[in-house]
Order: structure tokens, then C-alpha cells, then sequence
């Protein structure tokens, strides 16, 4: 029977270098279904995500998920826990999260035909501006300048503090970073946008959203998704090692937000959001 996953799988291996071969072990970045639920007051429930992630954090994910999506923000969240029903088998406890609301589910279209997302595509729903133009509002303007040099630092100080990816060299990673450069937390994940669920929920469960003061590095590309949900923890920057997608810049446009890709070195483009940047 498995028991509770873990962020790393050992595994063994056959390892070829050049003619000659070895048995070894390996860890691995753990892929697991995670299944969040909502749960009413009067007993309603629903499953409205199922994503892969690496576990752990997980109860952080959830509220990430549910608060970039405009279901639940932190305040509208009870309690958080894994599921404990009868008719789910032991070794699925632990992937699958019920999240308790104080009100009633909300009753949006999105609810009726489920999120069904994967560690790679990210959230098949809210793919469109309209959907964000009604729900979110631009960061505001002057809160945060940066220094170019500030920006050259991110992303080693992000490679410096991922754990698991030393480990396994298979994970993404967001960190989330002051004005002045230092890094407040960090999360890891075989999901990108995951990463960000976690990062967002972090934050939501200790009450510092909005980050408008915040720099939000990530370790891979700058997707729609990653910026989606930046916007609504109200992040005023977001970095990228790798490129951004046509509609990350677009919605870093329209919503003032700054968004800096290929930042490597001390080289970086910036696509929007220029003024934040000095000099």
C-alpha cells in the first residue's frame, strides 16, 4: 500500500557512459494527482480541480488555485485539510484536499464543467482577457523601481534555494522577492503554474496579499497562466529565465504590470512595464 507521497521518488537505474554501464540509484521529482474540493456549510460539495503537482504545500496550491481563479479568496476559506472519506481508498488521502468554505460554493459557469489541469498546460479555463477584465483591476503605478542589477541577481538567488531540483534537476520554481532583492519563499513543483499556486496561497494564508510591492521570479517561461495569476495577487513584476507567450504580454500591458523574460546574467528584455525598471 503506498503511503503519504513524498516531493522525491527513488528509483534504480542504468546509467551508460560511454561503453560501460552501472546499476544505480535516482531520485526523481513525484508526480501525483492532486484532487481539490469545496466544501458549504450546508453539507454541498465539489470537486472543481484536478491537477499533477509534486507534493507538498499542498494545502497552499489549493488556496492559490481557488484565489487566481476568483473562487475563494483566503478570507472566504474555514479550514483546509486532506480528505478523510470512508469510500476514498488510503493511498489517495493525501491527493485529495478538501477546502471548507464560511459561505456558500460559488455558483459560477466555471464550476459546471470542472478544471481539469496537468503539470504541463497549465488551467484549461479563464483563458481569456474579458474573464480578467471583470474580475481584476491594473497594479497600481510607483509603488516599486528596481535597479537592473537587482533583476541580475534573482535568478541565482532562486537556483540557490530550490532543494528538491538539486536533488532531482526536475522541477520549476518560483520565488518571491522584496524590493530590495532578499527572497521571502520560495516553492518547487513539476508545474510551473503550480509553483505560483503555491507561492499565492502562501501568501494568502499569512494575510500579505496584495504583493504589489513584490518581484515574482520564475524558472521557466512567463506564461498567460503565470501571469494570470500574479495579477490577481495583485504583483506588480514578474521575471522569467525563458520567454514570455504573446498573451503574457499582452495582459502585462493592459494591466501595468511589468514583465521582464530572458533574464540571464546581465542580460534581460523587458516586454512591459519599462518605467519600473531604473535607468
Amino acid at each position: 500500500m503506498k503511503g503519504r507521497p513524498g516531493p522525491t521518488t527513488r528509483i534504480r537505474i542504468r546509467e551508460l557512459s560511454g561503453a560501460v554501464g552501472r546499476d544505480r540509484r535516482d531520485d526523481l521529482a513525484t508526480e501525483e494527482p492532486l484532487e481539490i474540493r469545496l466544501t458549504a456549510p450546508d453539507g454541498a460539495r465539489r470537486t472543481v480541480a484536478i491537477t499533477m503537482r509534486t507534493p507538498g504545500h499542498d494545502f497552499e496550491l489549493a488556496a492559490g488555485f481557488l484565489h487566481g481563479e476568483g473562487l475563494a479568496g483566503p478570507k472566504e476559506i474555514a479550514a483546509i485539510a486532506y480528505c478523510t472519506d470512508e469510500d476514498l481508498p488510503p493511498e489517495a488521502r493525501y491527493n485529495t484536499v478538501t477546502v471548507r468554505l464560511h459561505g456558500p460554493i460559488p455558483d459560477l459557469p466555471a464550476l459546471d464543467r470542472h478544471f481539469l489541469t496537468s503539470s504541463a498546460c497549465g488551467v484549461c479555463g479563464s483563458a481569456s482577457l474579458d474573464v480578467l477584465r471583470d474580475r481584476c483591476v491594473p497594479i497600481p503605478r510607483g509603488l516599486l523601481e528596481l535597479t537592473p542589477e537587482l533583476l541580475y541577481g534573482l535568478p541565482d538567488a532562486l537556483r540557490g534555494a530550490q532543494g528538491v531540483f538539486g536533488k532531482t534537476g526536475g522541477l520549476h520554481a518560483a520565488g518571491l522577492f522584496t524590493a530590495a532583492g532578499t527572497l521571502l519563499a520560495l516553492r518547487e513543483d513539476v508545474g510551473r503554474h503550480n509553483a505560483v499556486d503555491k507561492l499565492v496561497g502562501w501568501a494568502g494564508l499569512t494575510e500579505r496579499l496584495p504583493l504589489a510591492e513584490h518581484v515574482l521570479m520564475v524558472s521557466g517561461r512567463a506564461s498567460y497562466e503565470i501571469m494570470q495569476k500574479a495579477l490577481a495577487a495583485g504583483i506588480a513584476v514578474v521575471c522569467a529565465v525563458s520567454a514570455p507567450s504573446s498573451l503574457a504580454v499582452e495582459l502585462a500591458r493592459e494591466f501595468g504590470m511589468t514583465l521582464v523574460g530572458f533574464l540571464r546574467g546581465e542580460r534581460c528584455n523587458i516586454y512591459a512595464g519599462q518605467e519600473r525598471i531604473l535607468g
